[in-house]
């Protein structure tokens, strides 16, 4: 019996969990944690709104019961949510498909950035380099990089200055060259090399030269370099050994292939390390006659073309025409951080008044940076401003290294040694704007002596510190003459904005507009003020007319009849006065003379007649001499 009891109970269980009718009952009972679904003593009296069971059922495995029950208790729990909360709005199935798949999208944007390099597409004799320099998390640029020239595509890749662009080009470019080995059969050949890399310095072809000869330890191909300052007979030698890659400066190169040392038949890939200061610093001449034989051969029908690969830490609007002229089609790639400062970098502007001495000032910022053992780069903008900082701080027993124009290559080289050494004490290197660009240096402290001329400068100088996600500390000594654009680098440097085109010229231009609009809005808020006075003064006066002429028209009035009358008074007495005047007159001479009165009006037609022709116009010579006589014969 108690075999047929449990036997029972799994059944009525089974069919009370697979009925369509359990959702009712649980949604009609009063709370559904009361529910003794799990307590089944007598199910007669749990199974209401239940139809009879008619036909015994089989009996299933414990595994289902399990399950079944775990199902009930997810449904009571989803019952109670939606009881305490409202129902959500129905999206069409479309929106919720397309907002879903755009969510998986940004997903996998997020996730492009911060992947490893296996998942950049490349191969594991070039990832050699990479677990050799323990480098895990690739950056922004060789994330969008890297993938763009394994496509083959022609691309420039703008990104702030130590952020890993020399890898992002070189790691692809070396897997291409080893695919083409594989695919094609192509073997190197002396003086035949099938990649080019131009660099602006010897230094910079220096430095790219070494990455290329670290991964050539892990994928086997050859590479050589060749630049200016450098002996030519040691470089046809490297030359006429098999090679693959030429890494050297426009001018050094050009020589060599007018001299038949390099020949262009197999070249089809070209970089141009630090394009914006090729194309800024007189290299154009140079780039495009390297570029014209290529060109030739890409424009010939069932010619072989090649991919260029540009390579900027800024970009400034007059370059990037140039470069979209000379480079059609040209795909650009920039990061978030271009043309913005770098965010492990702290900036200080020291801003001096007329009266203060600059190289005390430069003293007192070196010396505590110095005492904590910090490398300190000084940048200059003229050479003889970095002859003046070279000797005072000579003269002030601290050890310095220089760098600019006229120090001769090899020197630069040992100088550039001599500033990496960790033996003893690190010497500062006081330099111009030749050491801002491509060096790869460690430098903890960079100081500004003279403010660069516009933010592009700026940009590059500051971008010697804080590489690769390191510390940094930028200070700047701003003179009075560099104060307007300082405080606008300054003000974009806090805002996190752009400092693409900060100049001095653009920066006084700007003031200058500031200073005409803001005139033009008062000029204009004071013609409204003065409308809205001149508008209030007439409705005033138009209120106040016609009150002043009932005015006036009453004591007119009041006015007008004394008036008359006094005026009349005065014309009779007048003509009283005139009339006895007269009879008196007469009378005088009357009893005077004791002529008639015929006399006295003569007397008076004479008069009359003279008062007449006094009042003729003048008609000619002639009528009035005509006139005389009548008037004497008369």
């Amino acid at each position: 019996m108690g075999g047929s009891g449990t036997a029972a109970r799994r059944s009525l269980l089974t069919l009370s969990l697979s009925s369509p009718n359990l959702f009712t009952l649980s949604r009609l009972s009063s709370s559904a944690k009361r529910f003794p679904l799990l307590k089944l003593s007598k199910p007669t009296g749990v199974l209401l709104g239940f139809r009879p069971l008619c036909t015994t059922t089989t009996t299933s495995e414990p595994d289902q019961i399990k399950h079944s029950m775990l199902l009930e208790r997810l449904r009571f729990r989803h019952l109670k949510d939606s009881a305490s909360k409202p129902p959500p709005t129905p999206k069409p199935l479309n929106a919720v498909q397309t907002e879903t798949e755009d969510g998986f999208k940004n997903k996998n944007k997020k996730k492009k950035v911060v992947e490893r390099f296996e998942e950049l597409g490349l191969t594991e004799e070039v990832m050699g380099v990479v677990k050799e320099m323990g480098i895990e998390v690739p950056t922004e640029i060789q994330c969008i990089g890297i993938p763009a020239v394994l496509e083959g595509k022609s691309v420039v890749l703008g990104s702030h200055t130590g952020s890993g662009k020399t890898f992002a080009y070189m790691l692809p470019l070396v897997q291409l060259l080893r695919q083409d080995e594989a695919l094609y059969g192509m073997l190197m050949r002396p003086r035949r090399p099938r990649a080019v890399v131009l660099c602006p310095t010897r230094e910079l072809s220096e430095q790219v030269f070494r990455v290329a000869k670290s991964i050539s330890h892990h994928a086997r191909f050859r590479s050589t370099m060749v630049s200016g300052g450098g002996r030519v007979r040691p470089q046809e030698d490297s030359l006429n050994n098999p090679i693959d890659m030429v890494v050297g400066t426009p001018g050094r190169v050009l020589q060599h292939i007018e001299e038949g040392n390099i020949v262009y038949g197999d070249i089809k890939y070209v970089v141009l390390d630090e394009a914006d200061t090729m194309f800024d610093r007189g290299f154009g001449p140079d780039i495009r006659k390297f570029l014209g034989p290529l060109k030739n051969r890409a424009s010939k029908p069932g010619g072989e073309g090649f991919q260029t690969v540009l390579v900027t830490a800024t970009m400034t609007r007059a370059v990037q025409k140039l470069v979209d002229e000379e480079f059609q089609g040209i795909v650009h790639l920039r990061t978030s951080t271009l043309h913005k400062k770098v965010a492990s970098a702290r900036h200080d502007f020291i801003k001096l008044s007329g009266s203060e001495n600059k190289l005390e000032a430069l003293l007192q910022v070196l010396g505590p940076s110095l005492s904590k053992g910090n490398r300190v780069m000084v940048f200059c903008n003229t050479l003889n401003s970095s002859r003046a900082v070279d000797h005072f701080l000579g003269e002030n027993q601290l050890s310095t290294v220089n760098y600019h124009g006229e120090v001769p290559a090899e020197q630069r080289v040992e100088n550039l040694k001599r500033f990496k050494s960790d033996d003893g004490d690190c010497p500062s290197l006081v330099c111009t704007d030749l050491a801002a660009r491509g060096l790869d240096l460690d430098v903890d402290h960079v100081i500004m002596f003279d403010f660069p001329s516009n933010s592009i400068d700026y940009l590059h100088r500051t971008g010697r510190t804080a590489r690769m996600g390191a510390k940094g500390k930028v200070t700047s000594l701003v003179a009075k003459k560099d104060l307007m654009l300082a405080t606008r680098i300054e003000e974009a440097l806090r805002k996190n904005e752009s400092l693409e085109s900060l100049t001095v010229d653009n920066v006084r231009r700007d003031i200058a507009r500031s200073r005409i609009t803001e005139q033009k809005r008062t000029n204009v808020k004071s013609v409204k003020i003065s409308n809205q006075k001149n508008k209030v003064t007439s409705k005033a006066k138009e209120e106040s007319a016609p009150n002043l002429k009932n005015k006036f028209t009453r004591k007119g009035k009041e006015a007008s009849t004394p008036a008359k009358s006094s005026k009349r008074a005065v014309l009779v007495s007048k003509s009283v006065k005139s009339s006895s005047s007269a009879n008196t007159s007469r009378k005088a001479l009357s009893t005077s003379s004791g002529k008639k009165p015929t006399a006295i009006k003569k007397s008076r037609s004479v008069k009359s007649a003279a008062s007449k022709l006094s009042v003729v116009g003048f008609r000619g010579r002639a009528s009035w001499s005509n006139k005389k006589e009548s008037l004497r014969s008369s």
